[in-house]
């Protein structure tokens, strides 16, 4: 048997594109739009690759290599987009084993080499509607199958009313507005903005309220009292961009 040169082609003669986004359609969940309007961005002191801080952001937190003893600032990943995700699904992190937090809007590069500046920009990063929660499997569908991502982009922008401004995502948007193939795209999913929601919506509910209070309140006390590596610009830029008030007696 011969290995076909590309991957992806030996999958799409096996399993059609319309295949896959049915399996995503029926596994995916979103948070609800009424979740976004309350709070679009959950942490907005933190971005991709940038470095973590500890003792109310007055000491670097680093980790040491158990081999070579070489001690690094850690940097962020992943973890608190997956941590806003969680909340604002009303999950905790043990309740969702082999689920995986997918950024919806980011450089599309399957090789993972290009550098991803909207998940490092702290507007998108926390993002709600900028994120979908998935089994950790088909992942790599949405990674590395433009077809794919391209629907999901089209649900998330007309489910939220939002697609992400970035100056990098500026083709991809216009590319999306000339989209017109609806032959694969889910039934659930969303084709005319704020009509209808796609499968997997979890619905607002008074335990995610009280974690959106619990965050807003968390965000205004670090911008006045934090230490002095809290990126109180970054912040502000974040929250303004996303209409957030902040208290006259925060920064």
């Amino acid at each position: 048997m011969n290995v076909k040169t590309d991957g992806l082609d030996a999958l799409r003669a096996e399993i059609g594109i319309g295949e896959i986004a049915s399996l995503i359609e029926r596994t995916a969940r979103w948070v609800a739009p009424e979740t976004f309007r309350l709070l679009p961005v959950w942490y907005p002191e933190h971005a991709r690759r940038r470095h973590f801080f500890k003792c109310g952001w007055s000491e670097p937190q680093t980790n040491t290599n158990r081999t070579t003893k070489v001690t690094v600032h850690k940097v962020e990943g992943n973890i608190k987009a997956n941590q806003a995700l969680t909340l604002a699904l009303g999950l905790r992190k043990s309740s969702r084993p082999n689920w995986t937090c997918c950024h919806l809007w980011g450089v599309d590069d399957a090789t993972f080499q290009k550098s991803n500046d909207v998940v490092s920009d702290h507007r998108f990063y926390s993002c709600v509607a900028n994120m979908v929660l998935l089994p950790t499997p088909l992942k790599a569908f949405t990674d590395v199958m433009p077809e794919i991502k391209a629907m999901m982009r089209i649900c998330a922008r007309n489910l939220y009313g939002w697609q992400c401004d970035h100056e990098s995502m500026l083709e991809v948007n216009e590319s999306l507005d000339h989209w017109n193939d609806w032959s694969d795209y889910p039934k659930s999913w969303v084709r005319v903005p704020g009509e209808g929601r796609p499968l997997g919506v979890v619905d607002l509910t008074p335990k995610i309220e009280a974690q959106i209070a619990k965050r807003r309140a968390a965000i205004f006390q670090d911008l006045e009292h934090a230490g002095t590596f809290y990126p109180r610009d970054e912040v502000k830029t974040a929250l303004a961009y996303w209409g957030i008030e902040v208290p006259q007696v925060a920064g």
